[in-house]
C-alpha cells in the first residue's frame, strides 16, 4: 500500500466542471495547460496505451491522475460505441491506483485492468437496466475506505441503463462522497444519463478512433492481416470489440454479410416477413448459444449454496431465490437478444450510408467497400428520398426495440421498408 499523502478533496471540488474547460483542473497554470493542451499531459503509454486514437479525449484522465489538484470524486466518460469508454475507464482506475500514475507493469495497474484489485468495483451489467439493488450496494462500498489501494473507485460502464429512480438513489452518494471514493461512470453520452447526475460530474468525452489506428492494433497486438485488419475497422465502424471478432471468427464476417444482402434480396412484402423471422430466430439462437451454459452453471451453484437437490422440489423458502435468479437470466437473455438485432440494424445503416454517398458523388470512403457492387446497384434503383427513407425506417427500428416494441413486429416493418418503392 502506497503511503504517499493523498489530497482531501472540498465538499464542492466534485462539481460539474467540463473536462474541455480551461479552468476544470484548478488555479495551477500549468496543470491547467496539461488538460486543455494533449501535448502537455502524461504519454499514452503504460495503462493508457490500449485507449487508442483518445489522446485528446483522455488528457483531462491523465492530467488527473498525475496532479492531485486536478483529481474530482464524480467522473462521467462518454463516446459511442466502441470509442473505449470502459477501457478508458478501468485504465483511469489502475492510474489512480499505482504510484507511478499507471506504469502497466505493477501489481496495482495489473490487478485493477483485469478486474481484481480489490478496492476497485467494477459493474458491467448484462440486463436491460441497472436495478435499485445492485445501485445500493455500490453506495455501500462507496463508504468505505480503501483497503490497500490508494483510492476506492467505483466504475457503472452502462450508466445510462439506470432508470430515473435508481439514479435519484445514487445521487446522495455522488454529491456527498468520502474523501477517497471515486466514481466513474460510462455512457455513450451526457444527455444518456439523468441530469441530476451528470450535473455533479466531469465530463471526458471520447471520440471514434480513426479506423486506420484500429487496424494497426490489430496487427499489432493480435496479428491479423493488414488488409483484413482495415477492412473489419471499418466494417466496424471503429468498434474495437466488434473489428477484432469480425477479424478473428470468419463466420461472423458471413453473418454480416447475410445481414447486408438483405438490401438487395428483399424485393416485396412476403420476403420482408420471412427474412424478418429468420433474422429473430438468429438472435433467439444466439442468445441461447451463448447463455445456456452459464444458466445451468449459475442454476446448480445457487442450489449448492442452498443445499438443495437439483430436480428435487424446492422447499417453498428457497423458491423466490431460484425464481430471482430466472427472472435475471431472461432479462440477459432479452439483452443479448437486442444486442444482436441492433447490431443488425447498426450494419444495415453502414449500408444505407455507403449508398447515400454512391448517390452524391461524395469523396468519402465507403464502411462497406467490399460489397461496393450491390451498394451501387441499390443506389441505381432509386434516389435520395428514397435512401432517407430507409435510414429513418432503420433508426426507428433500433428506438422501437430500445422501447420494448415485440422484436419480430420490430424487425417486419423495418425490413418491408427496405424493398424497392414502385414508381408510377
Amino acid at each position: 500500500m502506497s503511503t504517499e499523502p493523498l489530497p482531501i478533496l472540498e465538499e464542492g471540488s466534485h462539481g460539474a466542471v467540463s473536462a474541455d474547460e480551461p479552468d476544470a483542473g484548478g488555479p495551477d497554470q500549468d496543470l491547467g495547460n496539461a488538460i486543455t493542451d494533449p501535448a502537455s499531459a502524461p504519454p499514452m503509454t503504460g495503462v493508457w496505451a490500449e485507449v487508442v486514437g483518445q489522446e485528446a479525449a483522455t488528457a483531462p484522465l491523465r492530467a488527473a491522475a498525475a496532479h492531485a489538484s486536478a483529481m474530482t470524486h464524480a467522473w462521467l466518460i462518454t463516446g459511442p460505441p466502441g470509442s473505449g469508454r470502459s477501457q478508458a475507464a478501468r485504465a483511469f482506475a489502475a492510474a489512480l491506483q499505482c504510484a507511478r500514475g499507471g506504469c502497466g507493469e505493477c501489481r496495482e495497474c495489473t490487478t485493477a485492468l483485469s478486474g481484481a484489485h480489490a478496492d476497485v468495483t467494477v459493474v458491467a451489467t448484462e440486463k436491460v437496466t441497472i436495478s435499485i439493488d445492485e445501485v445500493r450496494g455500490l453506495i455501500s462500498v462507496a463508504q468505505t475506505s480503501p483497503s490497500q489501494g490508494r483510492w476506492r473507485v467505483i466504475i457503472i460502464e452502462d450508466a445510462d441503463r439506470m432508470t430515473e429512480r435508481t439514479s435519484n438513489v445514487l445521487l446522495k452518494s455522488i454529491e456527498e462522497p468520502p474523501p477517497r471514493t471515486v466514481w466513474l461512470l460510462c455512457a455513450p453520452s451526457a444527455e444518456d444519463v439523468a441530469v441530476t447526475i451528470r450535473s455533479r460530474c466531469r465530463i471526458a468525452h471520447l471520440r471514434v478512433p480513426d479506423p486506420e489506428v484500429v487496424a494497426r492494433l490489430l496487427t499489432e497486438r493480435d496479428g491479423i492481416d493488414p488488409e483484413l485488419a482495415l477492412e473489419c475497422a471499418h466494417a466496424a465502424q471503429s468498434h474495437i470489440g466488434i473489428a477484432r471478432r469480425l477479424a478473428r471468427d470468419p463466420g461472423a464476417r458471413k453473418r454480416r454479410d447475410q445481414v447486408l444482402a438483405l438490401a438487395t434480396e428483399i424485393r416485396g412484402v412476403g420476403d420482408a416477413v420471412l427474412a424478418a423471422a429468420d433474422l429473430v430466430k438468429v438472435s433467439e439462437e444466439d442468445a441461447a448459444a451463448a447463455t445456456a451454459e452459464r444458466d445451468a452453471e449459475e442454476r446448480n451453484e445457487l442450489l449448492r449454496t442452498l443445499g438443495a437437490d437439483d430436480g428435487g422440489r424446492l422447499p417453498p423458502a428457497l423458491r423466490a431465490q431460484v425464481k430471482q435468479l430466472e427472472d435475471d437470466q431472461k432479462r440477459r437473455a432479452t439483452r443479448h437478444k437486442r444486442d444482436v438485432l441492433d447490431r443488425a440494424i447498426v450494419d444495415l445503416m453502414s449500408f444505407y450510408r455507403d449508398v447515400a454517398i454512391v448517390q452524391t458523388g461524395a469523396d468519402v470512403p465507403l464502411v462497406n467497400a467490399s460489397h461496393r457492387g450491390h451498394i451501387e446497384q441499390v443506389a441505381r434503383r432509386g434516389d435520395m428520398s428514397d435512401t432517407v427513407r430507409v435510414l429513418d425506417a432503420l433508426a426507428l427500428a433500433r428506438e422501437r426495440l430500445a422501447g420494448n416494441v415485440a422484436p419480430l413486429l420490430a424487425i417486419e416493418a423495418m425490413l418491408i421498408a427496405l424493398r424497392p418503392r414502385v414508381r408510377d
